[in-house]
């Protein structure tokens, strides 16, 4: 039984101290491809070069799945020096089929067929694609590194260390973009993937270094986990997130039936970006579950409704006030028309940022309870709730434009807030009558 003091411990402010450096490292790490962006912009036929660093990424990004979830695994499993390296040895498994996966791609026709159909890549492109991609593969192992530390570190609640590694790895990448900018080295999307690489090494190394102390210096040894144990919290994380994925590309296939195309995706993706930075200030909100929720769940509950409301009253200074405008003209470059449209699209978008804080302390729940699997349900409700409305919305009402997306996306946070909610609810329901029957 929790004592008045271990509750004091773990107040209101303690999770706050905890969480806002987890929240400036995920921001703050949004600026490293402003870096990259703005360095390849500069270069001669930046557009192509852009566009091909931009699909190297995309599929980057797809790859690197496997690769994030480490820090969630770890974080919620690694309770002892034991079960970190029996995830340690889990992690060498993935980063071995990872590697050979991103080597059949960079080295074989293979990485054609996927680029050339599945990216619609220019043939010309080919060769300055693969290689971006190869050396963004060497990213991934560097990523996957630092989450399997970061969940140690996060563990002990040193989430500074978290964020000076992101601060560490900006200068670096910033230092490393001005040289080539000076030396005009500047000039293939592989400048950029080097630039992302240099980063994350530092970055992972910072994490490693000081997440190798935390468990030479933690005398605990633990329970033992098993393989089996460590894929069933996993491996639906891993497709939970993929779905999460995969959910952006859906809305925009659909948006090229809405009235004016490109000014309504342009709208749609300028809206998504800034609710999306402004999110990511709240993503790490399933960690406070899992660090605070068995010490203090008023107290997690309290910052919950607190994370739900500071990203709606910006987004809503942003769509109400003369602030949202001059936003829309100065900081993000859009013009007139393209200003209203999105602000337009981002009023739609204020339900998303008051449910999506709830959506992940539910999810950190399961987490917390290792019951990943049982994430997938609320997802898949989630999709298929933004295919349906979505259909009748850009074929009945085309005028919509992005909005139609925002109106789609919003709609299905909900019914995936619902879902989750219900899961979790049944879950604790049948925990109890178990807990009676016993």
């Amino acid at each position: 039984m929790k004592t008045e003091d271990s509750v004091r411990d773990y107040g209101f402010a303690k999770i706050l101290l905890f969480f806002i450096p987890l929240a400036l490292s995920a921001s703050l790490t949004s600026v490293s491809h402003v870096i990259i962006n703005g360095t390849l912009s500069r270069a001669e036929h930046a557009e192509i070069i852009i566009a091909n660093y931009a699909i190297a990424l995309s599929l980057f990004s797809v790859l690197e799945r496997p690769a994030i979830v480490f820090r969630q695994t770890t974080s919620a499993l690694a309770k002892g020096n034991t079960a970190f390296f029996n995830i340690a040895a889990f992690f060498v498994k993935i980063s071995f089929f990872v590697s050979a996966l991103c080597a059949l791609i960079g080295f074989t026709r293979i990485g054609d067929w996927v680029f050339i159909y599945g990216f619609n890549a220019d043939a010309d492109s080919l060769t300055s694609l693969k290689v971006t991609f190869l050396v963004l593969a060497v990213v991934i192992l560097f990523s996957g590194l630092r989450g399997l530390y970061q969940g140690v570190i996060i563990n002990q609640l040193e989430t500074k260390w978290v964020t000076l590694g992101v601060i560490i790895r900006l200068v670096v990448m910033f230092v490393l973009a001005l040289c080539f900018n000076h030396l005009r080295i500047a000039n293939t999307s592989v400048a950029g993937a080097v630039i992302f690489l240099a980063g994350m090494a530092i970055e992972c190394l910072v994490s490693v270094w000081r997440g190798q102390t935390i468990v030479r210096g933690n005398s605990k040894s633990g329970k033992p986990l098993k393989q089996k144990e460590i894929s069933a919290f996993y491996f639906p994380l891993v497709f939970y997130m993929s779905f999460q994925t995969i959910l952006i590309p859906i809305i925009y296939s659909f948006l090229g039936m809405i009235q004016d195309v490109h000014l309504g995706i342009a709208s749609f993706a300028l809206a998504f970006s800034i609710t999306n930075l402004v999110l990511s200030f709240f993503m790490y909100t399933h960690q406070v579950v899992l660090q605070f929720y068995k010490h203090n769940k008023p107290a997690v509950i309290k910052c919950v409704i607190v994370f739900s409301i500071v990203p709606s009253l910006f987004l809503g200074a942003l769509c109400f006030t003369p602030a949202g405008p001059w936003f829309m003209r100065n900081v993000m470059g859009a013009d007139v028309t393209l200003a209203a449209e999105s602000l337009a699209v981002l009023k739609f978008f204020l339900i998303k940022t008051a449910i999506f804080p709830w959506v992940d302390y539910f999810g950190g729940i399961l987490m917390l309870q290792k019951s990943t699997k049982s994430l997938l349900k609320p997802q898949i409700c989630n999709m298929a709730a933004v295919v349906l409305v979505i259909i009748p919305l850009v074929y009945l009402h085309p005028e919509l434009n992005g909005r139609a997306g925002a109106i789609a996306a919003s709609f299905g946070e909900i019914i995936g807030l619902m879902a989750v909610f219900l899961v979790v609810s049944q879950r604790q329901k049948y925990k109890l009558q178990e807990h009676k029957s016993v």
